[in-house]
């Protein structure tokens, strides 16, 4: 039987299987000053060591519950991968972690991100990475560490996946939602700035039987392409929502609205014995779900349990105290709609009242 002759020390190489281990030491050189921009209290934000550190007594916590979130960005990458356009992902990427923290009544802290590919494009790392310290710095988390993956033979060429990975921190006793949560409590709605990070898989659908192109005029954005519209990143809402929390007494809940929309994520806050009704009419829902909708012939209970519809978040607050958190969220950038409120429980966790406007 014959067998092979080992490599010399000439022969083959890493580089030679698919892996270029200078391209990745060159990433790290580029995205250093991008992490370093992140650093928050209680995080250095330096990169290179085997693990990233965190001080919780640095950043101000007296007894705090850890929270930990991770998440991806779903199909809407086939569309960055598509249109070339990488770098708003990386807000995405965060949004879909830190939005999560913050329901909980948390501060997110720090992020670790994991970017996969068959192949390293530094390029394209790059900006996905400047996209995730975008988001970081929208949410006042630090980036404190990740992975970069080259795997050959995993992915088709161009193609990466991401995934992202968050921990915050609440002080014990105020932790969400509130255990007073019940019937009469309003519900405020904040708006989204688009699909955000879910659905997309329809969207898609929809632009092929449209027989569309990303490189197309947006018929519901006609400044942009139908590819740089569909990849407006995901709103952080952090900021905003801890300015309420610390300066009213008056949140009790909150629901981010992601895959499954109001009538799937809603329910998660509420006690067994409520339902929510919201009133369809107060939402102003963005063209893009209209000419979706139209477009893809897609019913209106098929929209709202695929998008957010236009409330990316909803926040639930006592009766007496929905103006004054009303008018810091307002005052922080947000826009904010009573969309319902919350009464006995009903024939659904959520019921809904009239009907979107979906006429765009």
């Amino acid at each position: 039987m014959s067998q092979s002759t080992p490599p010399t020390s000439n022969g083959l190489t890493y580089a030679d299987a698919g892996v270029d281990i200078d391209a990745g030491n060159e990433l790290v050189n580029r995205i250093k000053p991008l992490v370093k921009a992140t650093s928050r209290p209680g995080a250095d934000s330096d990169i290179g060591g085997f693990g990233g550190l965190f001080d919780l007594k640095g950043a101000g916590f007296n007894d705090p519950v850890l929270v930990a979130a991770n998440d991806g960005v779903g199909t809407k990458l086939k569309i960055a991968i598509e249109t070339g356009q990488h770098r708003t992902v990386g807000i995405d990427l965060v949004a879909m972690c830190v939005n999560d923290l913050v329901v909980q009544g948390a501060e997110p802290l720090f992020f670790l991100d994991y970017f996969a590919t068959g192949a390293l494009d530094v390029e394209t790392a790059t900006d996905v990475v400047a996209g995730i310290a975008d988001g970081c710095k929208l949410a006042g988390a630090a980036l404190i560490g990740g992975e970069t993956a080259e795997m050959p033979g995993m992915y088709a060429a161009g193609d990466y996946d991401l995934a992202g990975f968050s921990v915050g921190a609440v002080e014990r006793g105020e932790i969400l939602p509130r255990k007073d949560v019940g019937a009469g409590d309003v519900l405020l709605g904040l708006a989204s700035s688009g699909v955000h990070s879910n659905g997309y898989s329809m969207v898609r659908k929809i632009i092929e039987l449209a027989g569309m192109t990303w490189t197309d005029t947006s018929p519901f954005d006609t400044s942009k392409t139908l590819g740089e519209a569909l990849m407006e990143p995901t709103r952080i809402y952090v900021k905003p929502l801890l300015s309420a929390l610390r300066e009213t007494s008056g949140v009790k809940a909150l629901a981010h609205i992601t895959g499954g929309g109001l009538p799937e994520n809603l329910p998660r806050v509420l006690p067994e014995n409520t339902s929510a009704r919201i009133d369809l009419s107060s939402i102003s829902a963005p063209d893009v779900f209209g000419w979706l909708a139209k477009t893809g012939g897609v019913a209106e209970a098929e929209m709202l349990r695929t998008f957010n519809c236009g409330v990316g978040m909803v926040v639930v607050v006592a009766e007496e105290e929905a103006e004054a958190v009303t008018k810091v969220l307002t005052e922080a950038g947000e826009t904010v709609s009573r969309i319902g409120r919350i009464e006995a429980a009903g024939d659904a966790p959520v019921l809904f009242d009239n009907s979107l406007d979906l006429s765009a």
